[in-house]
């Protein structure tokens, strides 16, 4: 079993998300349906354990279509999805690539065809799938920034295939009746670029009975929270009296989570607003710079039930 490396080191990637960039893994799924190309996708490198050659695959009766059984790896046991065949793609014959990812507590495998490259991206190069078709893909990139000619990747979204390939790992019922009491007159600004995470958010907020809006980017999410501070001024209110905490996402286009709270926390109109990072970028460097960037709290994706206690923890602090 051959592991390589996937990344240059964590001092390397903080440069990176200190920069509004990050560390974009690069591969081919296969022969593109109804073409000759074999396209490029791309998987934030954050969520990529370690790359290796396909192991030994277990096959699993009855197991989930596109799961292609469980493979041992170092003594624990994870389900392998068969990305290839989730994309409509047809790879080489040949024992392929295993990419090991941990997101939202979750361990998986994907298989893919082949890597080729780790690339850095500035987030202004990101931009988003919605109207662009791709129910899978959450974001198109421009690999090679503003060159004319750029290559084009696809950035798969993960939450959508898990919650796709295995409901379960995204499932979350939020419970009745636990409320998040925000001040009255304000409201939760929420951002996140994946619409299925997005409708799972939404589901969570009204069962909270918490009055929000939801963006789609951390540029929208910016926008709306300037605009909020200008009817404040309007009205001779302050904007922590319209906007009680922002819920952002970290991996987004155009702007990501790291600098839209950097943005917040480093202007003084904004102060007092507490910013609560939810992210499938479980681990402890994305988490210590989401503290670094300003976050007053951190918490995991998809569960809801946690989100609330978050929440009301962070407010009873203000």
């Amino acid at each position: 079993m051959t592991t390589v490396p996937p990344t240059r080191g964590a001092d390397d990637r903080s440069t990176a998300t200190g920069s509004n960039q990050f560390e974009l893994l690069l591969f081919h799924l296969g022969q593109a349906t109804g073409s000759d190309r074999r396209e490029l996708f791309g998987i934030n490198i954050f969520k990529v354990r370690e790359i290796m050659v396909m192991p030994a695959i277990t096959k699993i009766v009855n197991a989930p279509r596109h799961v292609l059984g469980v493979a041992n790896i170092r003594g624990q046991i994870i389900p392998v999805i068969d990305l290839p065949a989730l994309t409509g793609c047809t790879p080489r014959p040949g024992e392929g690539i295993l990419l090991v990812t941990e997101f939202a507590r979750n361990t998986q495998g994907f298989a893919v065809e082949e890597v080729t490259e780790i690339v850095r991206v500035d987030w202004k190069h990101v931009l988003s799938a919605d109207g662009r078709g791709g129910e899978l893909v959450t974001s198109i990139v421009r690999v090679d920034g503003d060159a004319p000619d750029s290559r084009l990747a696809q950035v798969i979204d993960v939450e959508r295939i898990l919650h796709d390939v295995m409901p379960d790992q995204t499932r979350s019922a939020p419970s009745q009746g636990k409320r998040v009491e925000v001040p009255p007159g304000t409201v939760v600004l929420a951002a996140d670029d994946s619409p299925m995470a997005r409708g799972i958010i939404e589901k969570g907020l009204q069962a909270m009975g918490v009055p929000y809006i939801m963006t789609n980017s951390g540029r929208e999410a910016w926008e709306r929270l300037q605009a909020l501070a200008a009817q404040a001024r309007s009205e001779g209110k302050s904007v922590r009296e319209k906007v009680a905490l922002l819920l952002t996402d970290l991996e987004m286009p155009e702007m990501d989570g790291f600098t839209l709270t950097r943005q917040l926390k480093g202007d003084v109109q904004y102060s007092g607003i507490p910013v609560v990072v939810h992210s499938s970028l479980t681990g402890s460097a994305s988490e210590s710079q989401a503290q670094s960037a300003g976050a007053d709290a951190y918490i995991a994706k998809f569960h809801i039930d946690e989100l609330g206690d978050k929440l009301r923890e962070v407010l009873a602090r203000q």
